[in-house]
């Protein structure tokens, strides 16, 4: 499969000229402004259905390469966009059956965007046709340089045409009614199914309390959601086998596992839109590196930053501006992570719709005399001087597994908390880890353990077939596992495992759990450690007794007070640790800087100030060492001798960050 291969940082964002049709002078005025910019890289024809099909079968293309080949004339290039996000108005009044069902079984009015059923045949067909056409016209234009497919996809549909699909899904995970039935554990409360037919998709007005149900129906959504993609892509790729495909992800996305995507990517892209400004630009950083990390994994390779907002968005309570320094910093920080462009949403904001507030790199002013336009033409100074980081990977040796699947199953658990909080833990660890100043992948239950030294599994509920022997190897050969509480407790299926928690993983563990006390909000137990450090913990407190593993730290409080609360148990040549509850990101980064300096793992730099942020790109001249300053203050930090990339002077020894500042080094290998 082609692969993005960029010689030159991509810069720029979604375009949309289909609404400035009728302004020839904003058209031409907008190619000056993106070069004054330094963009080179635009999104074009997101959402322009109706502008590209005004009506079935007339298709209107020529202003579309109106726009690539004046592109092309001056040197700006082009993912160019299939319009299946959102349905012309033509289609969904003489085809109603392209629109989604809800799970009360009605059906929508036309609206929105992704209003249609990924299942139906007559959109597929609508959908085929169109980027079979757009692929035969603009797949091998000068200006296109990949395809922007669809846009955020998400959602599901109901109908009749998706509830046969899903049983024909669960046909082929279960085989038999008798297998579905024993996994889904439909004796309780009489649910036994006899007959395909009774399977539908949960619904409040039907069935959503079969677990196994439940489950599956996410399982599904994501499938069919990639197998719409997949059908998207192949006349694209048949057409146009040099262009590289992709769509974009978005924040922490519950509705569809983007692991699943690496079928049909040939690179990832995201959507990044933190609240920058807010209490804790750390906090905002560390949870947009979370979601980059993720993405980065998906196909173990540089991602594209599809959108970001140079300025604010229109969509959050409080919708900030990003102060001075933030943008220049905020896009680092992408391509600290392993993003190969920078592009937002959008180039020039829309008179009217939903988002005419959104900032743009153009505002309705129309002009470049602007705060948001000086500092996207600085970013567009900036990225050519580091051609080097193109492609680089990121060598990291220490990872979190954040799974959808367990995900799922914990978010709908019931018991012994309505809210587990595990993104809430997942990303506290994952904060802490990024504290103690080293790269992070961020990994699914199903990735390779073999390059890692550590990783971190926090409430790992759900342990499928093989995980156990895999995570059990990593230890054996000397790696270091930390687990947490609500580990080991159901299967693949959501069938509690027998015998005592944490199921699969209590020999590597070495801890039986009897039973998990549920904190209510705001209140708290204690750890106290062996060594005499002592901090508050929260939300869930495993009783556990260590059966082969060594105590390290009690609780503190309450009827259980002297139980074990952390352990590690050695096993083989590495270690098994066990924190039995939710303490604060202080202690976990106390505590991890402590198991990464056992498993041979240093900093990016000694002595991380509060607030920064250090992550780190290999290629093929070095190193790249980001050091990134979100404390909100000027901080000192201790560089590498190296190149500063930003400056061209020479890096080494004490260096200053002004406030949102940062540096980056460029390490020659020795």
């Amino acid at each position: 499969m082609p692969e993005l291969n960029l010689p030159f940082f991509g810069h720029g964002g979604d375009y949309n000229p289909d609404q400035w049709r009728d302004r020839p002078d904003i058209l031409k005025e907008d190619i000056r402004l993106m070069k004054l910019a330094g963009c080179n890289l635009m999104s074009v024809g997101i959402f322009a259905w109706s502008a590209l099909e005004p009506e079935e079968g007339r298709f209107d293309f020529d202003w579309l390469e109106d726009v690539l080949d004046r592109f092309a004339e001056n040197g700006i290039y082009a993912f160019l966009a299939t319009p299946s996000g959102a349905r012309p108005a033509w289609m969904s009044e003489k085809y109603p059956e392209v629109l989604r069902v809800r799970e009360d079984g009605g059906r929508n009015l036309h609206g929105y965007r992704h209003n249609h059923c990924f299942t139906s045949p007559v959109y597929r067909k609508f959908v085929r046709r169109i980027n079979t056409a757009l692929a035969e016209r603009f797949g091998h234009h000068p200006a296109v340089v990949g395809w922007h497919v669809s846009n955020e996809y998400g959602g599901a549909c109901h109908c009749e045409l998706c509830q046969e699909a899903f049983r024909e899904f669960l046909k082929r995970e279960y085989g038999t009614l008798d297998a579905l039935n024993h996994a889904w554990w439909t004796g309780f409360w009489s649910k036994t199914y006899t007959d395909w037919s009774q399977l539908h998709s949960p619904s409040p007005v039907g069935e959503r309390y079969v677990h196994g149900l439940t489950l599956s129906w996410k399982r599904f959504v994501t499938h069919q959601t990639v197998d719409f993609m997949r059908a998207e892509v192949e006349p694209l790729h048949r057409i146009a086998p040099h262009l590289p495909v992709t769509t974009n992800l978005m924040t922490l996305y519950e509705g569809l596992d983007p692991f699943r995507f690496a079928e049909v990517l040939d690179f990832a892209s995201f959507d990044n839109y933190p609240n920058w400004g807010s209490a804790d630009d750390e906090a905002e950083a560390a949870y947009a590196a979370l979601n980059f990390d993720i993405v980065r994994n998906v196909l173990k390779r540089p991602f594209a930053l599809m959108e970001s907002t140079p300025s604010q968005v229109n969509w959050q309570e409080v919708c900030k501006l990003k102060k001075p320094g933030m943008h220049l910093l905020s896009s680092l920080h992408a391509v600290a992570h392993g993003a190969d462009t920078v592009q937002y949403f959008q180039w020039r904001q829309s008179r009217g719709g939903w988002e005419k507030f959104h900032g743009a790199v153009v505002s309705h002013a129309g002009h470049e005399h602007t705060r948001t336009f000086r500092d996207v033409a600085e970013v567009g100074r900036v990225l050519p001087r580091l051609t080097g980081v193109l492609g680089a990977s990121t060598p990291a040796r220490a990872a979190l597994i954040f799974d959808w699947d367990n995900r799922w199953a914990l978010g709908d658990s019931q018991g012994p908390r309505r809210e587990t909080h595990y993104e809430d833990t997942a990303f506290e660890h994952y904060r802490a880890l990024k504290r103690c100043g080293v790269d992070i992948d961020v990994i699914d239950e199903g990735a390779d353990l073999s390059s890692y030294a550590l990783v971190a599994a926090p409430m790992l509920y759900m342990v499928k077939p093989g995980v156990a022997e895999k995570l059990e190897s990593f230890v054996q050969k000397g790696g270091t596992l930390v687990a947490t509480c609500r580990t080991g407790c159901v299967d693949r299926d959501d069938l509690c495992f027998l015998g005592g928690f944490p199921g699969p993983l209590r020999r590597l563990l070495g801890v039986w759990i009897e039973e998990t006390d549920a904190l209510y909000d705001g209140e708290t137990n204690e750890i106290r450690m062996a060594d005499g450090r002592a901090c508050a913990c929260s939300t869930l407190c495993d009783l556990i007794h260590a059966e082969t593993a060594r105590v390290l730290g009690e609780y503190g409080r309450d009827f259980y007070a002297g139980m074990p609360a952390v352990t590690v148990n050695d096993f083989g040549a590495g270690h098994a640790y066990y924190i039995a509850t939710r303490p604060g990101v202080e202690f976990l980064a106390d505590f991890y800087r402590s198991r990464l300096a056992e498993a041979g793992v240093a900093p990016l730099i000694r002595d991380l100030p509060a607030g920064v942020q250090a992550a780190s790109r290999a290629g093929a001249d070095g190193r790249y060492l980001f050091v990134m300053n979100f404390s909100g203050k000027p901080v000192q930090v201790q560089l590498p001798e190296g190149v500063n990339l930003l400056t061209g002077a020479a890096a080494g020894g004490t260096a200053e960050l002004e406030v949102n500042g940062a540096a980056v080094v460029q390490i020659k290998e020795a």
